[in-house]
């Protein structure tokens, strides 16, 4: 067929990340079309939670409240290779706790929520190749169909057919262990199966039966490791497979029959070598794989749809700043490479050996110091994160006596008039807090940025908020995290023209 008119964005894959993507452009008016191979959402639930980064993004898009109906409250520390520690006091946020949600629920909202601002998602659409030029990409589907976009995001797994389309690299470590995982019924007696676990798991780790699964009664998740690396992954484990491994584990089956799904998965680490092409970008799994071990697959794809929306946006609207676009890779790449790292360390914990059960010992005592578990956790949930963005950058001078703020994402704070900042950044625009009295303008950009006026005293607020909040102002990109920090306007305006662009002529005030 001939190629149809050209859209402005095309997201290959419709989970998680593909579906915050789409909400992140469709803020900014792009046109969007969500291409999923599947013809109905999946039920499997392979990620079971949000960690307290994505919490804040929830909240910071006006989408928290939804999840809290579905989801239930969690707070463990370390979560890191089997150690588990009480939730640090002095973690950096405002949402100290994650959610146990169910992948096929997270993705079941942000897909109500895709449709809501007016994206489009084509179920039953598998794409088998692409080409780029110049000014667009070319799009072919298993039913001969041919699209056209101007940019395409491949968030479509680690078996992804964009990267490989493109060519890219995926280099990296392949799987040497493989863990079988799955939801079955079991007619073994509760008590029985919490004894049995409970005694595998003083020695195995990568063994666990978790009861009721996603509030199914009689459904239990289990996980056990595997005889060995299967050559194909695709392929799921038989269920007489899944029983002769917990024989050989927990010297007994449980029971398992009738299996909901089934599944393996392994502990290799790969990361593409970049995640921009061209017009053709790389979100999530299609990005970067590594092991499961402390949750955070999902919540790093969703983390990256969450850098890329606001910047893709901006180049498709035509006043992106140089290097913008770019930034993407620079800022989210170090962050994946960091994931692939910690993993490969938990995997190493994990282990049954007398080192690796030597390292937890050592590990578990070291997390009792509340700075080492704050780091810990810190890096888990993704709360620490903090981008360079380069000697050349503006951005100010650190508070008095405080950290440096620059790069980091900023808590959600109360503010005068009863309003939180996190409430004010549902738009996904950026944000200038004021509490110079209004010396300062962003008026040039107000068609990009919301200037903020607030007059709260920052040691008013609450214990454990960082000294960026004393700061006389901030300005804030559209995914939270700070561009700049001082009182000086000739400051402000140059963070303005390198994350906004050109200033525009557009409405003054603030809110």
């Amino acid at each position: 067929m001939d190629v149809r008119s050209t859209v402005d964005v095309i997201v290959v894959g419709g989970g998680p990340t593909g579906l915050m993507l789409a909400c992140e452009l469709r803020l900014h008016g792009v046109e969007v079309v969500v291409l999923e191979r599947l013809t109905e959402r999946t039920g499997e639930s392979r990620g079971r939670g949000l960690h307290a980064r994505s919490v804040e993004i929830m909240d910071q898009r006006g989408l928290l409240e939804r999840f809290l109906a579905v989801s239930e409250k969690f707070r463990v520390g370390g979560l890191f290779g089997g150690v588990m520690a009480a939730w640090p006091d002095s973690l950096d946020t405002a949402h100290p706790y994650g959610l146990a949600t169910p992948q096929a629920v997270t993705e079941r909202l942000l897909e109500e929520r895709a449709r809501e601002l007016g994206a489009e998602i084509r179920r039953g659409q598998e794409v088998t190749g692409l080409e780029q030029d110049a000014d667009g990409v070319d799009v072919e589907l298993a039913d001969g169909t041919r699209l056209r976009s101007h940019y395409l995001v491949g968030c479509d797994g680690g078996r992804s057919t964009v990267r490989k389309a493109i060519g890219m690299g995926f280099p990296g470590e392949p799987a040497k262990v493989e863990t079988l995982i799955g939801d079955l019924e079991l007619t073994e007696d509760p008590a029985k199966v919490a004894e049995v676990v409970e005694r595998v798991r003083r020695t195995e780790l990568r063994f666990g039966v978790a009861p009721d699964v996603d509030g199914r009664t009689g459904v239990a998740r289990m996980i056990v490791p595997a005889d060995g690396v299967a050559e194909d992954r695709s392929t799921p484990p038989t269920l007489e497979e899944f029983r002769a491994r917990l024989r050989a584990v927990a010297g007994t089956d449980f029971g398992a029959h009738s299996p909901h799904w089934l599944s393996r998965f392994g502990d290799a680490t790969r990361q593409a070598e970049r995640y921009r092409v061209g017009r053709v970008l790389l979100a999530g799994d299609a990005a970067h794989i590594h092991p499961p071990t402390g949750g955070q697959g999902l919540n790093l794809g969703v983390q990256d749809a969450f850098n890329l929306g606001w910047k893709l946006a901006a180049e498709v609207a035509g006043w992106a700043p140089e290097g913008l676009l770019d930034s993407y890779h620079a800022e989210r790449h170090p962050v994946g490479a960091r994931v692939l790292t910690n993993t490969r360390a938990q995997m190493t914990l994990l282990g049954a050996e007398s080192g690796p059960t030597a390292l937890r010992e050592l590990l578990t005592r070291l997390m009792e110091f509340e700075d080492v578990n704050r780091y810990v956790t810190g890096m888990i949930t993704a709360v620490d994160v903090r981008y360079d963005f380069g000697d050349g950058a503006p951005g100010g001078a650190a508070p008095e006596g405080g950290h440096e703020p620059l790069g980091r994402r900023l808590r959600d704070l109360p503010l005068s008039g009863g309003r939180r900042l996190y409430g004010l950044m549902h738009e996904g625009r950026g944000l200038l807090l004021d509490r110079t009295g209004g010396r300062l303008s962003a008026d040039g950009w107000a068609d990009r940025v919301d200037h903020v006026l607030d007059d709260t005293d920052g040691a008013n607020d609450p214990d454990g908020t960082p000294a960026a909040a004393d700061a006389p102002a901030l300005l804030l990109r559209p995914d939270g995290h700070v561009a700049w920090v001082g009182d000086d306007q000739d400051g402000l305006e140059a963070a303005l023209a390198t994350w906004w662009g050109a200033p525009a002529r557009g409405p003054v005030g603030g809110r």
